[in-house]
């Protein structure tokens, strides 16, 4: 049976390397703990305050994020397939490196996020703000990005490729509309598309 920990002050905490699988995180006080390594494969950490967790190499698959605090979190190449992010702070999170397929961002925060080398297939950014994020080398192949605002992203070497030509016009559309000004523009008016 998994692990309830729901409200409680787990400030600095180590469960790094811990199998936690399933367990529920809502609401609870994270901030500050280290996290890495640990299996939190389908957890429920809604709500949770993980600010400047430390949740490198973790397995958040599945996991439920909705409007939890991970700004200034370190969830660099963790494995957050699947995991719903929406409504989320991800302040100024690293999560280079990170395996987000599938995962839900919609109306996330990830203004000044590190997201550099991220694998971001099929997740939805609908909604998300990405105002001066870093995506540089990321691969965004079919990810949804309707209303996204990219203002001041660093785009540099993105990886759209197998878009079909909706998605591709949507994402020449979004990245015009939201970067107007912003580094990087004649980058994203020179990808093919």
């Amino acid at each position: 049976m998994p692990e309830t920990y729901s409200k409680q002050d787990l400030r600095r905490q180590d469960f790094s390397g811990l199998d936690l699988t399933g367990a529920d995180f809502s609401w609870c006080n994270l901030s500050n703990a280290n996290l890495s390594n640990a299996n939190l494969a389908g957890a429920n950490l809604s709500r949770a305050n993980l600010s400047r967790a430390n949740l490198a190499h973790a397995d958040l698959s599945r996991a439920n994020l909705a409007h939890a605090d991970l700004s200034r979190a370190n969830p660099s190449r963790a494995n957050l397939q699947n995991a719903n992010f929406s409504s989320a702070n991800l302040f100024a999170a690293n999560l280079s490196r990170s395996n987000l397929r599938d995962a839900n961002l919609t109306g996330a925060n990830l203004f000044a996020a590190n997201m550099s080398r991220a694998d971001l297939p099929g997740a939805d950014l609908s909604g998300a703000n990405l105002f001066v994020a870093n995506l540089s080398h990321a691969d965004l192949t079919n990810t949804t990005l309707t209303g996204a605002s990219f203002t001041g992203a660093n785009l540099d070497r993105a990886n759209r490729a197998n878009e079909d030509a909706t998605a591709s016009n949507r994402w020449r559309l979004v990245c015009l509309a939201d970067l107007d000004g912003a580094a990087g523009r004649e980058t994203v008016q020179g990808l093919p598309g």
